[in-house]
């Protein structure tokens, strides 16, 4: 899903980026679904050939990303790249030629310039930081593990349920708005989380935080996408990827 929200993009005029960007984060509902799904076969497979419970999942895991990067070799065809060559002559943008590319760091500051990457970064710092200690959180007050999971699954509905509507959102109002509509949302499921300790307001506060973290990834994605060439877009955007996992890990320390 991370690269793969930028292929969409490059394949698709600026008009319609944004909901590209969208049905790919939306096929994450899918997986969000049927992965915890696994978990329990899984590990009963594993016990069964002698491994322990937990190798289980990562097999599964393994496999199926294998079946992934077979479906994409198999199926991406041609290369999405040509295509977005061929849609950047048709609906030429206010970026450099396709065939210019600049310095890494012009490249990056660039990228960022109207905030795109920030966008993305902001969006993942908040949601994993607030994801992370509000489990704990419950587990603190005492939530029992069904209960603890029935929150997260308002914030996975949050995450991804709702990608269409913020892509379309994003092609109609603009990436500005939505970002911002996502970080207002980011700001309240912050300032509701401590109120009460009870499982609904909890719940609020974890789709709140999924859906404003969407609103953002959708926009940021959108944005970048929109003011580098096709001939910068993979680097910049694998940087972006990178940036956006650094500053995470730096958040969660």
């Amino acid at each position: 899903m991370q690269m793969g929200r930028f292929v969409a993009a490059e394949v698709n005029p600026p008009d319609k980026r944004g909901r590209a960007i969208s049905y790919v984060v939306l096929g994450g509902t899918v997986g969000s679904v049927l992965g915890p799904l696994l978990v329990g076969p899984s590990g009963r497979l594993a016990t069964s050939v002698g491994m322990d419970e937990l190798v289980g999942p990562y097999l599964a895991g393994l496999i199926v990303f294998g079946l992934a990067a077979l479906v994409i070799f198999a199926l991406l065809n041609p290369d999405p790249r040509e295509i977005g060559r061929a849609v950047a002559e048709l609906h030429p943008e206010t970026v450099v030629h396709p065939g210019v590319t600049r310095a890494f760091s012009e490249m990056i500051t660039h990228a960022n310039r109207d905030g795109g990457i920030a966008a993305m970064v902001f969006g993942q710092v908040v949601m994993v930081g607030l994801m992370g200690i509000t489990s704990l959180h419950m587990r603190g007050h005492n939530h029992e593990l069904d209960a603890i999971s029935l929150a997260f699954s308002a914030h996975t509905l949050g995450m991804f349920a709702f990608s269409v509507l913020s892509g379309r959102l994003a092609d109609r109002w603009g990436r500005g708005p939505v970002i911002l509509l996502g970080a207002g949302m980011l700001l309240v499921a912050c300032a509701l989380a401590p109120l009460s300790p009870e499982l609904l307001p909890l719940s609020l506060a974890l789709f709140l935080l999924g859906l404003g973290w969407n609103l953002c990834y959708v926009g940021g994605s959108a944005l970048l996408s929109d003011i580098l060439s096709p001939a910068e877009r993979a680097t910049s955007q694998g940087a972006s990827d990178l940036i956006i996992g650094l500053a995470t890990a730096a958040g969660e320390y």
